[in-house]
């Protein structure tokens, strides 16, 4: 019985030297430093001049389909049966090529978007990862997560290791 008693003591004992041993917690605005990173400028800037350019291309398209349907509406009457089934069937077809070029260029920016984004990601959290390092941080969390935030803000120490 008394060796229960000692071993129940030390193992009470390391429970509470372990609980004494707290873990440091920061915490970062993520999104902020990402904004504030020139590489996210830039991608921001490539991508909407991308899609400004793809918009601008399937604008000119649509609008020259909706003159062709427009003539179609006022020719119509004129044509005979056959021709007008003709036209509708070109009409059609072209719709869902329009259609489908503005599916592709929503996947082209999409895909874009991912390839370009993922080694921002991945400089930003090495920067975390360095900094929570450097500075015996257990955790950085996202401050944006959080309710009440009263520990160290983790924020300007990833803004110096990326040089922002």
């Amino acid at each position: 019985m008394k060796k229960l008693s000692v071993l129940f003591a030390a193992v009470m004992m390391l429970v509470t030297a372990g609980a004494v041993n707290a873990q440091k917690v920061a915490s970062m605005d993520y999104e902020a430093v990402l904004a504030a990173m020139p590489e996210t400028k830039k991608m921001t800037t490539d991508l909407d001049t991308f899609s400004k350019t793809k918009g601008d291309e399937l604008q000119k398209q649509a609008e020259s389909f909706q003159k062709e349907v427009q003539q179609y509406q006022a020719d119509g009457a004129k044509m005979t049966e056959a021709q007008r089934t003709a036209k509708e069937g070109e009409l059609q077809k072209k719709q869902q090529n329009l259609q489908a070029l503005q599916q592709t260029a929503q996947q082209d920016l999409a895909s874009r978007r991912d390839a370009a984004v993922k080694p921002i990601i991945d400089k930003l959290n090495n920067a975390v990862a360095k900094v929570a390092k450097a500075n015996s941080f257990d955790f950085i969390i996202d401050s944006t997560a959080l309710i009440y935030k009263g520990g160290p803000d983790a924020t300007p120490l990833v803004k110096k290791e990326l040089g922002l």
